[in-house]
Parts: structure tokens; sequence; C-alpha cells
């Protein structure tokens, strides 16, 4: 599978940086307690949000985008059918 970038180069600093000040804010808790899984998730989370500004990808991104494509596809679709519709009234109506 080939990743595309899909977030811009300021959004990626962000991520980094919130996800680093994640990561080192979590570890530093679960230290003091390491028996709360709660801080381990964090951490996690903090990494995920690192490596996103890393590659530059992020998949909720990536669905965000291709629902938005597919509901314009469906409108389109409908606009076509609902155009076709009352052609096909008209010419109905021009045949009577």
């Amino acid at each position: 599978m080939i990743v595309k970038q899909n977030i811009n180069i300021v959004n990626a600093l962000i991520r980094i940086t919130l996800g680093l000040t994640v990561v080192a804010w979590s570890t530093a808790k679960i230290v003091k307690r390491p028996w709360r899984d709660s801080y381990l998730i964090l951490t996690m989370l903090g990494a995920m949000k690192v490596a996103e500004g890393i590659l530059r990808f992020c998949p909720l991104t990536l669905l965000y985008e291709k629902n938005k494509q597919n509901e314009s596809k469906q409108s389109h679709a409908d606009s076509c059918n609902a155009s076709r519709d009352s052609m096909e009234g008209i010419f109905e109506e021009q045949m009577i």
C-alpha cells in the first residue's frame, strides 16, 4: 500500500509537537503510578500523533476525504436521476 501525504507541513509540525508533549507527560506519570493503564494508552496515542506528523499521513483524514467524495458522487447521481425523471415527465406531457 502506497501512503500518500494528506496533511500539510504546519499540521504535521503541530502533531509532532503535541504528540511529544503527551508522550513526555504520560511517561512521567507512568514512572509515579505504573499500575495505571490510562497513562500507557495516552503514551501510545501521543506516539501515534508523532508518527502521523513524521509521515504526514492521517488515516482519519483519509476516511473523511473518501466519505466526502462518496457523498458528492451520490448527490451528483441523485441530481442526474432527478433531472432524468423530470425530463421523462416533460416528454410524457408532450406526447399526450
